[in-house]
Formats: C-alpha cells, structure tokens, sequence
C-alpha cells in the first residue's frame, strides 16, 4: 500500500510540477519514480524532506523571475528540470532510501539529510544570491566576479543557503515526528541540515571555480555553463572536460551527507 500511495502522491506532485513547466516530460517521469521509491521503500521522514526542497527550489525559482532572466541564460540548468536535473538533485537521496529499506540503521538518515540540505541550500543561494546588489567574490581568490559567475559566492548567497540547510533540518524533525521516527531533537536536527547544507554549497562553489567544465561565451566574454549563449556556440574555457555541472551537484552533496553523518554520530550519543 506504501507503495501505490507513493506513486500517487508523486504523480500528483510531479504532474503538477510538469503542467506549471518546472518540469520537463523526462523530469516529470524521473520525479515520479524517485518519489514513489522514497514514500515506498521509506515512509513521510524521507518523502515529505524531498518535497519540502521540491517545493521550496520550484517557488524560488519563480521568484523575481524577471530579474533573473539574463543569468539562467549562463546556467547548465534553469528553473525547468529534466531527468538529469532532478536525479543529480534527488537520485542520491533516493538510493540511501533503498539502503535504509535493506539494512535499517541512523546513518542512512543523517547522510539523506545532508544531501537534501545540500541540493536545497545551493539552490537557494542561487536564486537568493543572483538577487544581490553587490556582486559575487571568487570562493578561492576573494575577487569580485560577474553575477552568475561560477565559484562565486555573495553574504546574501550564503545567508539563503544557511535557512535554507537549517529549514530542510527542521522540517525534518517534524515529519520524524509525524511518521513516529525516533532520532534527534528539533535544535539537533536544525545544526545538522545547517552544517551539512553549508559544507556542500561551498563545496559546490569550489568545485565550480576549480575543475568544472566552463565556457566562455565568443560576443559578450562571460564565462558561462552552457554550450551556446548570446546566439553564438561558446568556446571551453577551463575544467575537467568530465565534470559536468551534474557531477559537482553529486560530489558535494557526497561532501554534506559526510559532514551529516559525522555530527549525527556525535550528537545522537
């Protein structure tokens, strides 16, 4: 029954998501199917923190759209996910659900909690932090970068991606409560998702200003993500040709479910 109200929801959710394009069909599919995976295989601990970054990245996104218009133009991805965009965002999450299905233990959830802390605190400093009136400083050298500039990092940024880590730890003591999940306190859980979600954010920024694959754009010279901008193909700049935009997104959300499970360890004593 877990399952079939799993895949419900989530078609729900994901429907929704598709009609509205947040979503794209590949997306909309990818998201049925992690979700179904995440209320079947867990239960509302593991489902309703997914939906709670979903829903949360999705309204931001649509925040002052206008004004974010130009930068999404430089992003790999923008506010209308695909399959690729909502695994490298959830597919993690989503196996260290099955892991906890297969052999129950707390480390499961703690490592879940500083993925999703991580995925929703860059994405909040991203959508936050494209808004500031003072542009973005390099995370590595301090120097002051052009809006959208990967490696970047703003006060504005950092502050969303704290709330943002710190709200996905809150949100989840409340639905262990809801689903009857014994674990940490409210405050407990809140330091977890704030550390986590930092520690992967930066993680992100400096992967971003060190080894990803960036382009520069042939009109305008910005350094961009993206295969094509200002109507012209863009040039490789600098990175590893492998290390897709992606990638970073999964090796520092690898980095925040570490930090997790570490102070989860600890405080759960």
């Amino acid at each position: 029954m877990d399952w079939i109200i799993g895949a419900v929801c989530a078609s729900m959710v994901a429907g929704a998501a598709y009609a509205k394009k947040s979503l794209t069909l590949s997306g909309c599919l990818a998201a049925i199917m992690m979700g179904t995976i995440y209320y079947g295989a867990g239960n509302l601990f593991w489902f309703g923190t997914l939906l709670l970054f979903f829903i949360t990245s999705t309204l931001l996104s649509r925040f002052r759209k206008d004004r974010k218009q130009e930068l999404e133009k430089s992003y790999a991805k923008s506010g209308n996910r695909d399959a690729g965009q909502v695994m490298a965002n959830g597919g993690m999450g989503m196996f260290l659900c099955l892991g906890y299905w297969i052999f129950p233990h707390p480390a499961w959830g703690y490592a879940f909690i500083g993925v999703m802390a991580t995925v929703t605190s860059d994405t909040w400093a991203t959508e936050i932090g494209s808004l500031s009136r003072k542009p973005p400083r390099s995370v590595l050298t301090w120097k002051v970068l052009t809006p959208g500039a990967s490696g970047g990092v703003s006060l504005l940024g950092t502050f969303a991606a704290a709330v943002g880590g710190a709200l996905i730890g809150a949100g989840t003591f409340f639905f262990s409560w809801i689903a009857g999940v014994e674990g940490l306190g409210l405050l407990s859980w809140i330091f977890v998702g704030l550390a986590g979600g930092l520690a992967g954010a930066f993680a992100d920024s400096y992967l971003g200003a060190t080894v990803q694959m960036m382009y520069r754009c042939t009109v305008c010279g910005r350094e961009v993500e993206v295969h094509e901008h200002c109507g012209h193909p863009t040039v490789r700049a600098r990175g590893w040709a492998w290390m897709s935009n992606d990638l970073v997104n999964v090796l520092s959300s690898v980095i925040g479910g570490c930090v997790a499970i570490g102070l989860g360890n600890i405080l759960a004593l």
